[in-house]
């Protein structure tokens, strides 16, 4: 990397310069180093949003992709999809790797089939370093799954994300609650105590976990063990699966319940199906628990104003500073820099100054 690419990372701040996928174009000193990608027209927007709203997985897919790559047609598909959104009932799926979170997905997914919900699938998977895609593709692993047309499964990269949730999670699960998803299943990348922001995003979370995986408080870390709402042992047919869930439970136990809920403690074998009915029954347990006790309005007014935050930085940082790095004084300010007459951190307060002046 350039002494002035260099600049211009710190000028835009460095997670956002990855955000933006810095284009360089002609040399800072002779006017504007950005080329801006062409945002998706609207008439194709309108046709894509038309296609979902009939459950055209095909157009699902494709909001979705544009969503993530073009910030100005995400404001529009999001924007689009609001009044419609509210009503799917979202589950979060965390725990550490090897624990089958994956294939117990599949087992509740099938199981919630047999009801005849409908069902989205966003597994968050890790990076790949070479093409910065999701590494494992748990399409794969719910092969079984893939052809039912009421099961829609969107594995997604972190793109070095932390928090065991991709940065376009929420937007994917606001695309699959505006048409008409019942139950939405989100499964974090499996990192461990890091995993922790699929609690704001999901009504209940469950954390996964299995005998043989060495000391199972351990493996599931003081962090992610306060976000659970139900805990699952799966694999039960290890050995010392009893020991596991008495170890969970005894440290449940010695916590206050949170909002009236003590986390349910449950045995499965995502492969043979065992404890699956009974886990769908605690989760509805939970659901019913949160409506009752008033938690999830405070829970969704909370979220709503954490959206609403969000929105305004995602805003800040995918159109706004984009169109402050496309100015004159923008590169005014890095050929100053280049020649050591001025330091990034100034510029960057300068060039605030006047991009907040020049909005009055």
């Amino acid at each position: 990397m350039s002494f002035t690419e260099r600049a211009v990372n710190v000028l835009l701040g460095v997670s956002m310069a990855f955000t933006f996928k810095l284009a360089f174009g002609q040399h800072p000193s002779r006017g504007v180093i950005l080329r801006l990608p062409a945002s998706t027209s609207n008439a194709m927007l309108k046709t894509l949003l038309r296609r979902s709203v009939k459950h055209d997985r095909r157009a699902i897919a494709q909001l979705m992709s544009i969503a993530e790559n073009d910030a100005r047609a995400r404001i529009k598909i999001l924007s689009a999809l609001y009044e419609r959104t509210g009503n799917a009932y979202v589950i979060g799926i965390t725990g550490p790797p090897g624990a089958g979170k994956s294939t117990l997905i599949s087992a509740l997914a099938k199981r919630y089939r047999e009801e005849g919900f409908s069902i989205g699938i966003v597994a968050v998977d890790p990076t790949s370093q070479v093409t910065g895609g999701a590494l494992l593709g748990d399409r794969i692993r719910m092969a079984d799954l893939a052809s039912d047309p009421k099961v829609f499964i969107r594995s997604m990269a972190t793109r070095g994300q932390v928090g065991g949730i991709a940065r376009a999670t929420e937007d994917v699960v606001r695309i699959l609650d505006a048409t008409s998803t019942d139950y939405i299943m989100v499964e974090t990348v499996g990192a461990g105590q890091s995993d922790i922001d699929i609690k704001s995003l999901a009504h209940t979370t469950l954390v996964v976990t299995a005998p043989g995986l060495g000391d199972e408080i351990q493996a599931l870390k003081a962090g992610i063990m306060e976000i659970g709402d139900i805990f699952v042992v799966n694999k039960a047919d290890k050995e010392n699966t009893d020991k596991s869930v008495q170890e969970i439970y005894s440290m449940i136990m010695m916590s206050e319940p949170i909002n009236g809920w003590r986390p349910h403690v449950l045995k499965t074998n995502a492969l043979s199906g065992e404890g699956i009915t009974a886990l769908a029954q605690a989760i509805k347990q939970h659901e019913e628990h949160t409506r009752k006790s008033d938690q999830m309005k405070k829970a969704q007014t909370e979220r709503l104003r954490r959206e609403v935050l969000d929105a305004a930085k995602r805003y800040f940082e995918d159109i706004a500073l984009q169109e402050l790095a496309s100015t004159e004084a923008f590169a005014k300010h890095v050929t100053m820099i280049e020649g050591r007459k001025e330091d990034p951190y100034t510029a960057a307060r300068l060039l605030m100054k006047q991009w907040k002046k020049s909005r009055g």
